[in-house]
Formats: C-alpha cells, sequence, structure tokens
C-alpha cells in the first residue's frame, strides 16, 4: 500500500496509536512507582480520548478532500464532452491517477464527437445536396430525415420536423408499402409508381434497410423517370404512327398492283389510273422516308459545320421555286414584297428545308385563287422574324398547341388526300430549335394561319 491514500490512514492511526502508548507510557511511569493507582487511568482516558479526536479529526480532513476531488470529477464527468473544468494534477494519488484518465477520455471523446458531427454534417450536406429526393423513416415509419428534392417533388413544406408520421409529410401510398415492406423484411426493395400528389410524375424508388431489427428503419431513393417514361410513350406511338403511315400507301399499292395482275393491266381505261395511283402512293412512301431520315438526322445531334451567314431573302427565293410548280397548280399565289434584305446565322440547308415545309402547307391547305404572304426583317438589333401567313382553311384553337407534334394532322383525312406526311412542321421546329430560334403560330378558322421564325441576325464578327 505504499504511497497509497488508504496506507496513509493506516499509518496514520498506527502513528497515533504508538505515539498514544508511549506517550501514557512516559505520563503514567511516575506515579505507578509511587503506587498512584487513581489518576494513571484518568491519565489514561485522557490520552486515548485526545488520539481517538485526533484520529477522527485526521479522518475528517481527508474524507473531506477526497469528497472535493470526487465532486470536481463528477462535474466534469458529468460536461463531456464539451468539459472545460481543469482537473489539477494534485490530491490523493488514486483521484490523480483518476484525473489524468479521465483528461486522457475526454479529449478521445472530443475527438469521436467531432468526427461524428463532421461526417453527420458531410452526409447531410450530400443528401440535400442530391438532385434525387431521399427519405429515411424509423420502425414505425416516422421522418428521420427527409432531403429538400423530395420536399418540393411532393410540395411539403420544409423543413420536415424529425418524428412526424409518414401519410403526414407525403399521402403516398406505392411509396409507403415499399417502405413497409423493407422495415419488415429488412431486405432491399425496388419499384417505379406514379404519384398523383407530384403532378402525375413518375418515380423510380429504392429502399434500402436501416439498422437491425427490432429498431429497423428504412431509406428510399426517389429517382424522377417522368422523361424517361415520356420518351419511351413517344418511342411506342411514334412507331406505332410510323406502322400506321406507312400501312396505309403499301396497302394502296399492294391492292391496285394485284388488281392490274388480276386483268385491269389490259383495261386501257383504267390501267394507266391505278399506275398514277401506284405512283402518287409511291412518292408519298419516299416522302415519309425523307421525312423520316430528316428527323433522325436532327435527333441524332451530330456534330455540324460551323454556322454561316445566310441571306434570308436568297433561301426564301429558293424555297419559293421549290414550290412555285404546286402553287400554279392550285391558283396560289406567293407574295414576297415585304421581305427586306436581312442575314442570320445559321445552316442554309435546313432554314431551306424549314422554308419550304411551311410554303408547302400553306399551298396545300390554301382555297382556291388564294395567297401566300412571306414577310422577313430585322425585329430589333439582334434578331430576325419570318412569317409565313395563308389565306386557307386555318386551324382550330384546341390543335394549335399540338400542330409540332410527330404523325399529328388537324384534319386527318384532308392531310392524306394532299399527301402530307404529319412530319413537316415537327422539322420546322427541330430546325429552328437547332439555329437558336423560336417558332410560333395563330390562326382563324376559314381565315388562314401566320407562322412567324424568330432566329439570331448575323453579327458583324462572323463576317
Amino acid at each position: 500500500m505504499k504511497g497509497s491514500t488508504v496506507g496513509k490512514l493506516v499509518g496514520g492511526w498506527l502513528a497515533v496509536t504508538v505515539a498514544s502508548i508511549l506517550t501514557g507510557i512516559f505520563w503514567i511511569r511516575p506515579e505507578s512507582t509511587a503506587g498512584c493507582q487513581s489518576p494513571q487511568f484518568w491519565k489514561l482516558a485522557v490520552l486515548l480520548a485526545l488520539a481517538t479526536a485526533s484520529g477522527f479529526v485526521f479522518t475528517y480532513l481527508l474524507a473531506k478532500r477526497w469528497s472535493e476531488r470526487a465532486t470536481r470529477l463528477e462535474r466534469f464527468a458529468a460536461a463531456l464532452p464539451m468539459a472545460s473544468e481543469e482537473l489539477p494534477d494534485e490530491g490523493p494519488p488514486e483521484l490523480r491517477d483518476l484525473s489524468r484518465a479521465m483528461k486522457r477520455m475526454a479529449e478521445q471523446v472530443r475527438r469521436i464527437v467531432e468526427r461524428s458531427k463532421l461526417e453527420s454534417s458531410r452526409r447531410e450536406t450530400v443528401l440535400a445536396g442530391m438532385a434525387e429526393g431521399v427519405l429515411a423513416v424509423d420502425e414505425n415509419l416516422k421522418v428521420v430525415f427527409c432531403n429538400d428534392a423530395f420536399a418540393q417533388a411532393f410540395s411539403t413544406r420544409t423543413p420536415v420536423t424529425e418524428g412526424r408520421a409518414l401519410y403526414e409529410v407525403v399521402r403516398e401510398p406505392a411509396l409507403r408499402d415499399i417502405l413497409q415492406l423493407v422495415v419488415t423484411s429488412g431486405e432491399s426493395e425496388k419499384d417505379q409508381f406514379r404519384s398523383p400528389t407530384a403532378d402525375g410524375r413518375w418515380f423510380e424508388a429504392h429502399a434500402l434497410p436501416l439498422g437491425d431489427s427490432p429498431r429497423r428503419g428504412a431509406l428510399a431513393v426517389l429517382h424522377d423517370v417522368t422523361d424517361i417514361q415520356r420518351q419511351e410513350q413517344a418511342r411506342k406511338d411514334f412507331v406505332a404512327n410510323v406502322s400506321h403511315e406507312l400501312r396505309t400507301p403499301l396497302t394502296a399499292i399492294r391492292g391496285y398492283a394485284e388488281t392490274l395482275l388480276d386483268g385491269a393491266l389490259e383495261d386501257k381505261k383504267i390501267n394507266r389510273k391505278f399506275v398514277e395511283v401506284i405512283l402518287a402512293q409511291a412518292i408519298r412512301l419516299n416522302n415519309i422516308a425523307s421525312d423520316l431520315l430528316v428527323l433522325s438526322e436532327l435527333d441524332a445531334n451530330a456534330p455540324a459545320a460551323s454556322p454561316d451567314r445566310i441571306s434570308v431573302r436568297e433561301v426564301v427565293d429558293s424555297a419559293i421555286n421549290t414550290v412555285q410548280s404546286s402553287a400554279a397548280m392550285r391558283g396560289v399565289r406567293i407574295n414576297r414584297d415585304r421581305c427586306s434584305e436581312c442575314v442570320v446565322t445559321g445552316y442554309r440547308f435546313r432554314l431551306e428545308q424549314a422554308l419550304v415545309n411551311l410554303l408547302d402547307n400553306a399551298v396545300k391547305f390554301n382555297r382556291e385563287q388564294g395567297e401566300v404572304t412571306i414577310e422577313c426583317g430585322y425585329n430589333g438589333d439582334d434578331r430576325v422574324r419570318i412569317s409565313v401567313a395563308d389565306t386557307g382553311i386555318g386551324i382550330p384553337s384546341e390543335d394549335l398547341k399540338r400542330v409540332f407534334e410527330r404523325f399529328y394532322r388537324v384534319d386527318k383525312a384532308r392531310g392524306r388526300a394532299a399527301g402530307g406526311t404529319g412530319l413537316g412542321l415537327p422539322i420546322v421546329k427541330e430546325v429552328v430549335e437547332r439555329m437558336g430560334g423560336t417558332v410560333s403560330v395563330e390562326s382563324h378558322l376559314g381565315k388562314g394561319t401566320r407562322f412567324t421564325l424568330t432566329l439570331q441576325a448575323a453579327t458583324l464578327q462572323s463576317a
């Protein structure tokens, strides 16, 4: 026990006892030799009382000192990990060793807590900055964490208080079923669902278990796959539309060809008419294939040559020459008197292609002895405006928003009769947007339609 407080206590009591005995012997020795017994006992009693009192005082002071040290250690431990009280290296050896050990422990606890806070802050920053919605729930499907992307997707007020029930944050049965399944089974789940509460958007939910049973929670990451679903639906619609558009002329070609082979070829009154129908349908097939090829090239986003300075009036004249013969056959007059000289930056071939499509539609769907007017000129300092207007049948207001959809026709029967493919206006829109411009349409039934292109004007530096 050398050096310990217990050893000191025992040694102190032993020293007091020995000192008391020796003092008593020397104190009562004169009376013992003189034969006086009574004073000896009184002196011995007083001596033992003093020794006992000294021992109690020594023990009290030592215990009080221990208590003060222990109280400081208790306050230090209670304040961890933010304890700021200093523990001096003094006092009994046991408490000094305990004080040093607690200081080391406090430093380790601080490092662990700081590291934990840093990691937690990093995780929250990463999750909060994710474009995907993230939601964490506990075993009772109460919200533990929810990032801004998730809250915005489901129009939930932020910040989302921890501990709220899931149905208070988002009323989506499909998501709740996925999370409940993960909490129950402890296995990851993946599913897609369409959410009416999120404007009908499609989400792919990937849910993972958090922790172990019986307090197992779940973490769900939601990927917005609305655009993918729309593209998939558009692809299906496109295939269906292409199949339908190809089937009509192919059926006509096959029917007339079989009729000719069955004997009509020898009938000079009708064989030429049948061959003309076959030729017209073959031309229509060729037009569809050409337009599909153009759209394919535009969708491919293949690297194109550098844009050039284009004289709009030259392109307009070239496009007019292309459709002039069909306009003359229908008695439609094309007027470009209001087309002034202006220059844009882009691709001449594509711009001419877009204008040919607009002029072709303006001629096809015009009235007899109608007119097509082309206007072009600067619209401010940096934009060029090109408009193509006709005096034709017009477009119903409910169809104006869909005229740029592929294969969409306002009047399907008349569109096919006119030889349209339903791809002309989508090509115009793609071409103009590739050149950094916009296209708009306005129409009145029975009065005509006007398409307006707005393109970037060429700058002097591009000369």
